[in-house]
């Protein structure tokens, strides 16, 4: 694929490394267009943000010629200021290719050389190491694109295979001796969202993930409790009308059809059946809308250019693309739709633990008092959902002035990505401990069986973790199958394409 700063889809962020990616003909001779017009701007004196002024509340002092070059070294070492543990490999290599498209667009002055750099460190598997603390996304992500840049300028550092690299030594790993930055090109590098958007892309793509896992799962749940298929029916989402809910409700259909032990209890006197199992396609339904919802977002976000000043012709213009506040919204919005997976979820744990079905003892034991069975595993889940709500607090309604007042109102929206990375971890372990309980119980009703798609979630999940129907340490098998959802092993149980895709190809 080529890069011209407007043609990247939030498919093509799955595998940046996966991808080859070039830049684009038309754009490279539009980047080298816009170098030679902020060049001009640098011949005539004209005053332009960032290469002939300071930064931030220093932007009214003049930088004299002979300094331009030095003033872009200076702004990528002195935000540098990143803290914290290093942000994920897949992280940072999305970040990078977001970056290369967005210079791809020719407006932030920067020469094809940082492009095709940048796209030569992540076909190499050459990794910078970014802190993951230390933005407040506005303007952009200073201090973890500041990391990026150093390791171009041959003064940060890196991964390969397992190695750190640094210094020149960065550069060095893909053939090139270390960038010597233009005129903007320090300010164009670090001045941006692109961690941001990496950060937002990821929690979508895990919302995702977890979301299906959650229908297939509930599902389960729904069977193994004896409980009624009717809330499924498509009558009662149709006159919903919304989107969501009724694409929810059609998966469900399609893991709940024919149950021996459905029908085994299709006199019971049960009338209803409780909240978190009769309303999941409300609940999930609203969560995939709240998904989409940040797609459609992302769509057009993942294109955008978030430098300043841009070039447009011959004039530089001053404006505040890099203010992430879009990005906030979206990841607070998704943090409350996944932390709402997570705290249905559990309920429906503790549901499989109260007898709800005769036919289980409590806590799912063989010999009650004797064995605690799931009693503890429930408490777990209980405490991340309890965390998850905690996290799930904005971000994006805090702010808090910096640069002496210069830059008085950030997004916070890097925080509010990493707050939904934990949000997302936090559910797949509450998932994982619903889905153990559920098979539990559907082991405890043979030979009556599920339906037959449910009966490939059940053998899906009994190649890890065997069927002990005594009492036994839960940690590992739990540690074992949330990371299985986390990688998106589950979703082989989905068609491709299906109703609740959310990130479309």
């Amino acid at each position: 694929m080529l890069l011209d700063g407007a043609s990247l889809r939030l498919a093509d962020l799955r595998d940046p490394s996966g991808l080859k990616p070039g830049l684009a003909p038309a754009a490279r001779n539009a980047m080298e267009q816009s170098v030679s017009a902020l060049q001009q701007m640098v011949a005539d004196d004209r005053i332009c943000y960032g290469v002939n002024t300071g930064f931030g509340a220093f932007a009214n002092r003049r930088i004299d010629t002979k300094s331009i070059g030095q003033l872009q070294y200076n702004l990528v070492r002195s935000h540098a200021c990143g803290v914290g543990e290093p942000l994920r490999a897949d992280t940072v290599r999305r970040a990078m290719l977001l970056k290369a498209n967005s210079l791809a667009a020719a407006c932030s002055g920067a020469r094809p050389l940082l492009v095709e750099v940048l796209l030569e460190l992540i076909d190499k598997d050459v990794t910078p190491i970014i802190p993951s603390r230390g933005s407040v996304a506005a303007s952009g992500d200073l201090a973890p694109l500041a990391h990026l840049a150093l390791a171009l300028i041959g003064e940060g550092e890196a991964m390969q295979a397992g190695k750190r690299l640094e210094g020149p030594a960065v550069m060095a790993a893909i053939g090139r001796e270390p960038v010597r930055l233009g005129p903007k090109e320090g300010l164009a590098m670090i001045n941006g969202t692109q961690v941001t958007t990496a950060l937002t892309y990821e929690g979508l793509l895990r919302a995702e993930r977890l979301l299906k896992a959650s229908i297939a799962i509930g599902a389960l749940s729904v069977d193994a409790l004896a409980g009624s298929f009717t809330p499924f029916d498509e009558r009662i989402h149709t006159v919903s009308r919304l989107d969501g809910q009724q694409r929810v409700a059609a998966e469900f259909r399609r893991w709940l059809d024919h149950s021996e032990i459905n029908s085994s209890h299709v006199d019971c006197d049960r009338v209803q059946d409780p909240y978190s199992l009769r309303c999941m396609p409300q609940v999930a339904g609203a969560a995939w809308d709240t998904l989409r919802h940040a797609a459609s977002v992302l769509e057009r976000q993942v294109n955008g250019v978030t430098d300043n000043p841009l070039i447009f012709g011959t004039e530089a213009l001053s404006g505040g693309n890099f203010h992430a506040e879009p990005l906030g919204f979206l990841c607070d919005f998704m943090a409350i739709a996944v932390a709402e997976i997570g705290s249905v979820s559990e309920r429906r744990t503790d549901l499989l633990e109260r007898r709800l079905n005769p036919n289980l003892n409590m806590f799912l034991t063989s010999e009650p008092g004797l064995e605690s069975g799931y009693m503890i595993a429930h408490v777990t889940a209980t405490a991340l959902a309890s965390e998850n709500k905690t996290l799930a607090h904005p971000a994006s309604v805090d702010s808090m002035p910096t640069s002496a007042g210069q830059e008085d109102h950030v997004s916070m929206a890097t925080w509010a990505g990493l707050k939904l990375e934990r949000i997302c971890s936090n559910v797949a372990s509450i998932l994982a401990i619903e889905l153990i309980a559920s098979a539990h119980a559907i082991d405890k009703q043979r030979p009556l069986k599920t339906t037959a798609r449910l009966e490939q979630l059940h053998a899906w999940l009994r190649r890890d973790v065997a069927f002990d129907p005594g009492d036994h340490r839960h940690d590992l098998e739990i540690a074992r199958v949330t990371d299985a959802l986390e990688r998106g092993e589950l979703d082989t149980l989905f068609p491709a394409g299906g109703t609740c895709d959310v990130i479309l190809g």
